[in-house]
């Protein structure tokens, strides 16, 4: 049996392009396969795992929690692994991963994932909610003691104060300012005295007329 030189020249053709597609193909997803972001989160930490990335490049990792920077962005070449703790939080985190491939933006990674809150953390209460404690009472009462006076009377008054002074006998007599019992005697001489000299001159003006 023969076999026609045109069937033989199809079967060639498209054997080769099966060929060359299979081989395009693998050439394809093998740098696909080749870039593997692996990373997990748990209530404490986030774990980071990139392995067989182009090193010829630059590649870039950055971390966010609740949109602030945990892993700030930080360049890389075929892998890196970095284990990164969690702030403390009484409530879920959102934690998104971003990975720049330097050879492409099809193998670069966009993730998002939730750190949730470990067991047994409750929230610390905070100020407001804590009630002030009342003030503990003192153990013993002050004692209120009598004042004592600070300045106590050095000696009662003496009773030997000085006598007040009396005249003595032999010191001269005060000055009368009344009236007396010889006053009218003087006043009867004085009268007398008077009437003397009155009549003295009597006479002496009787002689003068006489002679004249």
């Amino acid at each position: 049996m023969t076999i026609p030189r045109r069937s033989l020249r199809a079967a060639g053709t498209l054997a080769a392009a099966a060929i060359v597609g299979l081989t395009g193909a693998v050439l394809t997803a093998g740098p696909a396969a080749a870039h593997t972001p692996t990373w997990d989160v748990t209530c404490t930490e986030v774990s980071l795992h990139l392995t067989a990335y182009n090193d010829k490049v630059t590649n870039q990792v950055t971390i966010t929690v609740d949109g602030k920077e945990l892993l700030p962005t930080e360049s890389f070449g075929k892998g890196l692994d970095k284990t990164i703790d969690l702030p403390e939080h009484d409530k879920a985190l959102t934690v998104h991963l971003s990975v720049k491939a330097g050879d492409g933006d099809q193998f670069s990674k966009e993730d998002t994932k939730q750190a949730p809150v470990c067991e047994g953390n409750t929230p610390t209460p905070t100020p407001s909610e804590t009630k002030p404690s009342k003030p503990s009472e003192p153990s013993q009462k002050p004692t209120t003691a009598a004042p004592t006076p600070t300045d106590t009377p050095s000696e009662t008054a003496s009773s030997s104060a000085p006598a007040a002074a009396t005249p003595s006998p032999s010191s001269p007599d005060l000055a009368e300012t009344g009236s007396s019992s010889a006053t009218p005697i003087i006043g009867g001489a004085a009268v007398a005295v008077l009437l003397a000299g009155g009549g003295i001159m009597w006479s002496v003006r009787k002689r003068r007329t006489a002679q004249h």
